[in-house]
């Protein structure tokens, strides 16, 4: 079971479920989504972030600032944006990769998968949280549909993997039909708002 900590009350999910965190801009949707990161690395897990809205140095500092150094911790990114927005230098490591933009949804796999390679055999992470942030940015760049057949296979894979996949969408960025459509990828959803946050999982994933 995956401890989704403390924020959510004490909630736990089975190993392959996939989890949407969806909510209106500033309510907290990406600092939640890293506190359950963070939750899997004191438990000893490895952690993947997927990065289409912020460069991957970026992304390194915000959880660096709330969770304290990554060290040698198992924590990946893929980035999505740096060779897009040509940010700086691309420098690949083990577990740092880079895509090529949001829209190049065959690379964002590739990279993912070398990442969760690398920590099967070279760390011996058996389990992994991975964090696509956001799917809103993938519609941007793409469309609904070809969205939905990437996410259909991103999430067969975390559930092959015995993974946990946390998801984000701004709920204010798209009409009913296009949240319906993505929502039924997902075993759970966790809504934000201002105040607090109201988890809604489905069968037997709590």
């Amino acid at each position: 079971m995956y401890n989704l900590g403390p924020r959510l009350d004490g909630h736990s999910v089975n190993p392959g479920s996939n989890i949407l965190i969806t909510g209106p801009p500033l309510s907290g949707k990406r600092q939640l989504a890293l506190d359950i990161l963070s939750q899997g690395i004191e438990d000893e897990e490895g952690a993947i972030v997927v990065s289409t809205k912020e460069s991957g140095e970026r992304i390194k500092q915000e959880y660096e600032a709330t969770h304290g150094p990554v060290g040698d911790r198992p924590l990946g990114i893929v980035d999505c944006v740096t060779k897009h927005q040509g940010l700086g230098p691309a420098t690949e490591s083990q577990t740092l990769k880079f895509a090529s933009s949001p829209g190049d949804m065959t690379g964002i796999g590739i990279k993912l998968s070398e990442i969760l390679e690398h920590f099967y055999r070279d760390r011996n992470v058996q389990h992994n949280r991975v964090l696509l942030h956001s799917l809103s940015t993938l519609v941007i760049y793409s469309n609904l549909q070809t969205v939905f057949r990437f996410l259909h296979v991103f999430t067969g894979r975390t559930q092959s993997a015995d993974a946990l996949g946390i998801y984000i969408l701004e709920s204010t960025a798209h009409d009913e039909k296009a949240l319906s459509t993505l929502a039924q990828l997902f075993d759970g959803v966790i809504e934000t708002t201002q105040e607090a946050e109201t988890v809604r999982l489905k069968g037997s994933v709590a």
